[in-house]
């Protein structure tokens, strides 16, 4: 005989056999309740019923015993309920959610999804699926709907306005570059199908959710803002004003913290466009219009109509500095996106780079002949390697991202081409920005000098220059990463020491190429300045041009690279071709940063 005794306390809630029953191995005998959950006592084996000692509605108590069998002589079939048993999507609970699910997706929605081919675009889901790997996203809030119920069907919520218009998540971008952790970032999007992209109560919530993820995984975020701000249509909001929505408070606290990126497709507008300039880097569209207020803002100011096209177009954004990089279409700023992203996921070990000999003929032997800088970029670090940021904005500095030896690194270069490299307002903004993005995130910077200093005259006082290049000082001399400085030709006064950090000693290594000149100004301006008495006895312009010709020259000699090093202001004069070694040699020295040495967050500006 065998004893089948509850293994816990509860009520007997129905015995599903009588005595004298057969049943198989599995078969349900009785329902045992306990803290309002049903316990099924099931037969051990194929089993003959015997004495049945639980009444339904008695308490047991473990070791109680409920029913006695006795083993079945020969196989029988089940008599009675069998156990539970796998019922998978039949189930209508899960087909519920499946269902629910599928109705946020596009293949449900093909009315939107047709509307976005007709502009050009694509959906946000597209948007999404095209940056992070295929099977990798994990979405929070898919089944959120707009917090309008009551001027809205429930029906219709979930037709019109699935995820409440943002989808957001975790996945992972170029895990074939990169693994596990370094691979994974947060990924999120407006979607314009749904009530024109716009800020609404539950996105707000998930947005809140999401950059807390980031911030406490440390993970980097990349969103997709387009939309028309914030929206007034909701029924169910917390407060009358939503000036107490947290969500440009966590958002802006994670700058600094990990990298944030900002895609810009058609309208951006207000609150969206508030979400995007708090990113390290904006990635525009050429159809882009980006502004802090949209037409109808504009319009009820009074001032004026205009064209939603009108208002922030990416011709007047790239030139003003807004926009970093600019893209033919969303296909292109997702990639863009990917691209910026892997300098903050590490190093690479597929890589290669060109011939460093051709480096020597980079700067020509005329010291009064310009040469493009970008040459010098593109042949000093890795092949494909490098991403120029702003690159309409600023023109006389140039900031990229790189890789050398497949570390990530930043570059700033003075730009010859433009104002003989001298740094004016916007360079000097530029480059100091640029140097907070690098510092906060960990990444080294090489600057390449070729400058006759800070840029002169009463117009460009004008600009508060006196403030603007002190930018470079203060920043530069705080930075916590390492820094290599190599002179390709000028490096003249406070412009000089500005792309330094402040002075020749303070980057890990300053080097210069032959070519390179110092002096505490221009060789030229000295000479007029601290020769003018001689120059003005001259008696002919041709005795005057003989004599600032000479003086020029012996200016030169003694600042040439050769000079300089002699003194030790500088650390040595290279072979071109040697740049990279001296580049990798101080990279591969510097110990691990400590997170905590970076900054609080990176200028916007």
């Amino acid at each position: 005989m065998i004893e089948l005794r509850s293994e816990l306390q509860g009520t007997v809630v129905s015995v599903e056999v009588a005595e004298g029953d057969t049943v198989a191995a599995g078969t349900v005998l009785a329902l045992v309740e306990s803290m309002k959950l049903h316990h099924e006592i099931v037969a051990p084996e194929p089993v003959c019923v015997g004495r049945i000692v639980a009444v339904a509605g008695t308490t047991v108590r473990p070791g109680d015993v409920l029913v006695e069998l006795e083993p079945a002589d020969a196989p029988v079939a089940a008599v009675g309920a069998a156990s539970s048993v796998p019922t998978g999507l039949d189930r209508p609970d899960l087909a519920d959610v499946v269902e629910r699910h599928r109705l946020g997706l596009d293949a449900a929605r093909p009315d939107a999804v047709e509307r976005r081919r007709a502009r050009g675009r694509r959906t946000a889901r597209e948007n999404v699926a095209d940056l992070v790997d295929p099977g990798t996203f994990v979405e929070y809030g898919p089944l959120v709907v707009a917090a309008q119920r009551k001027r809205r069907s429930h029906d219709d919520l979930i037709a019109r306005t699935p995820a409440d218009g943002m989808i957001g998540g975790i996945g992972s971008v170029n895990g074939d570059r990169f693994e596990g952790r370094a691979a994974k970032a947060v990924a999120v999007s407006y979607d314009y199908t749904v009530l024109a992209g716009t800020q609404g109560t539950r996105n707000h919530a998930k947005k809140d959710r999401l950059f807390e993820v980031a911030e406490r995984l440390r993970l980097p975020v990349v969103f997709f803002t387009e939309g028309g701000g914030g929206r007034p249509g909701d029924t169910e909001t917390p407060s009358v004003t939503g000036l107490d929505c947290l969500a440009f408070l966590w958002f802006a606290r994670l700058s600094g913290t990990v990298p944030l990126v900002g895609v810009a497709a058609g309208y951006c507008f207000a609150g969206n466009a508030a979400i995007l300039g708090c990113c390290d880097v904006v990635i525009a569209t050429r159809d882009a219009n980006i502004g802090m207020g949209g037409p109808a803002m504009i319009e009820g100011g009074g001032l004026g109509v205009y064209d939603p096209t009108e208002v922030g177009p990416i011709d007047v954004q790239r030139a003003n500095g807004v926009v970093d990089l600019v893209a033919d279409d969303e296909a292109q700023a997702t990639a863009l996106a990917r691209q910026y992203l892997s300098y903050f996921q590490g190093p690479v070990a597929d890589w290669s780079c060109p011939d460093q000999t051709a480096l020597r003929d980079v700067v020509p032997l005329d010291r009064l002949r310009s040469y493009d800088v970008r040459t010098a970029i593109d042949g000093l670090f890795d092949t494909d390697s490098v991403l120029e940021l702003r690159r309409d904005f600023g023109v006389g500095m140039v900031t990229a991202l790189a890789r050398i030896g497949g570390r990530p690194i930043g570059v700033i270069a003075n730009d010859p081409a433009h104002l003989a490299g001298a740094i004016d307002s916007d360079g000097a903004d530029k480059a100091a920005r640029f140097m907070q993005l690098c510092d906060a995130h960990g990444l080294p910077i090489v600057t390449l000098v070729d400058t006759p200093g800070m840029m002169v005259g009463p117009a460009v006082e004008e600009t508060a220059l006196v403030r603007h290049c002190s930018r470079l000082f203060v920043t530069g001399g705080n930075l916590s990463v390492p820094v290599v400085s190599v002179v390709l030709r000028k490096s003249y006064g406070l412009g000089a020491q500005a792309m330094m950090g402040g002075s020749t000693k303070a980057p890990l290594a300053c080097v210069a190429w032959p070519t390179g000149e110092f002096g505490g100004m221009g060789l030229e301006g000295a000479v007029r300045l601290g020769y003018r008495n001689e120059l003005e006895a001259c008696e002919t312009d041709a005795e005057r041009d003989a004599l600032f010709d000479e003086l020029v020259a012996r200016l030169y000699e003694r600042g040439k690279a050769l000079s300089i090093a002699e003194y030790f202001e500088i650390d040595d004069v290279i072979d071109p071709a040697d740049t990279r070694a001296w580049i990798t040699t101080i990279l591969d020295a510097a110990p691990p940063r400590d997170r905590a040495a970076g900054r609080p967050n990176v200028d916007t500006w």
